[in-house]
């Protein structure tokens, strides 16, 4: 009932009757009094006015189930949710629940991570009560080969909810970064249980930078904010659920046909990296060419210095710009 109230109250233009409320739930005045106390008590300020209701005035920045469930419209994605005030890492939550029977779509939040970690084990910055620490756990009956082009389609959700959230322009650095003003804002890890024909379970984990100030000296040069490039708070309830809706409707196309062909234009539209030089960071042998977008399999198509179009995977290397981080 919580959640149903928050929804009708934050949807209301106006005041909320609070005896339509009690017929809506069949429930007392007293009973709805108590919810909006409680409301109060989590920092939401809720004016209650005799004869005309209640009004929601202001709305904390909180990750709770009731703020991001009331924001939900999804089917199944974020629809089992864990929202922890703080834990090591959501993704060794996620794959706990999911081990343990949770159902596909299961998604984890906490509002600080002690031991959050990045591709090649990097650790990854996470203080409390600012950024978004979430991991979604699938169960798909794809082949293990086919399991890295998820993080590319939750990149692709990541980038379309701060534009539909933040109003910001975010873009890709592939395979999964999100950038904004040529910075860092979003870090995404995947982590696969499979066997060799056979996946039991896909973690991804996702770590937004929402509503920092600042950032550690080490980092400040690659590292950006909604909040610093906006100027004023985004409120992350709402970008989990536009991240999840997005990630609902993409994961969706590419489980037609198990590849990226039906998202590989709109990806390649917010790739940063396309028609620029780079260098990639092949172990064997560092090479420059020219990005020109990715394929239906997710690799990025680099031409090199002979013209020839040249697949690089996402598992093997990495890739730069010839001078900065992009």
């Amino acid at each position: 009932m919580k959640t149903k109230i928050l929804s009708l109250l934050r949807e209301g233009q106006d005041y909320v009757s609070g005896q339509e409320l009690c017929d809506y739930f069949g429930v007392s005045r007293t009973a709805v009094w108590k919810v909006m106390n409680q409301l109060k008590e989590e920092g939401y300020e809720i004016e209650a006015v005799k004869n005309k209701g209640y009004k929601l005035l202001n709305q904390p920045d909180i990750l709770s189930v009731n703020e991001i469930a009331g924001r939900l419209n999804t089917k199944w994605a974020g629809r089992q949710l864990y929202c922890l005030a703080e834990t090591d890492s959501t993704n060794i939550d996620a794959k706990r629940l999911i081990e343990e029977g949770a159902p596909n779509g299961t998604l984890v939040i906490a509002d600080k991570q002690n031991s959050g970690r990045g591709r090649r084990g990097r650790s990854w910055s996470s203080p409390k009560g600012t950024a978004i620490y979430m991991s979604l756990a699938l169960k798909p009956s794809f082949s293990p080969d086919r399991a890295s082009m998820v993080t590319l389609i939750m990149a692709l959700a990541v980038a379309k909810g701060i534009r539909e959230a933040a109003g910001l322009r975010a873009c890709i650095k592939w395979p999964n970064d999100v950038v904004l003003g040529k910075k860092k804002v979003c870090g995404i890890l995947t982590e696969m249980n499979a066997e060799p024909d056979y996946i039991h379970s896909v973690v991804i984990g996702t770590g937004i930078n929402v509503n920092e100030r600042e950032f550690p000296a080490e980092i400040q040069g690659i590292a950006t904010s909604l909040f610093l490039e906006k100027g004023e708070t985004v409120i992350r309830a709402q970008l989990v659920a536009s991240v999840m809706e997005y990630f609902e409707e993409d994961y969706e196309k590419f489980l037609v046909r198990e590849d990226l062909s039906e998202l590989s234009e709109e990806y390649n539209k917010l790739l940063i990296n396309k028609d620029k030089r780079v260098k990639v960071l092949d172990p064997k042998q560092e090479w420059e060419g020219t990005a020109r977008g990715i394929n239906e399999k997710g690799e990025l198509l680099v031409e090199d210095d002979k013209g020839s179009l040249v697949e690089v995977y996402a598992g093997e290397v990495s890739v730069r710009g010839l001078y900065s981080y992009v």
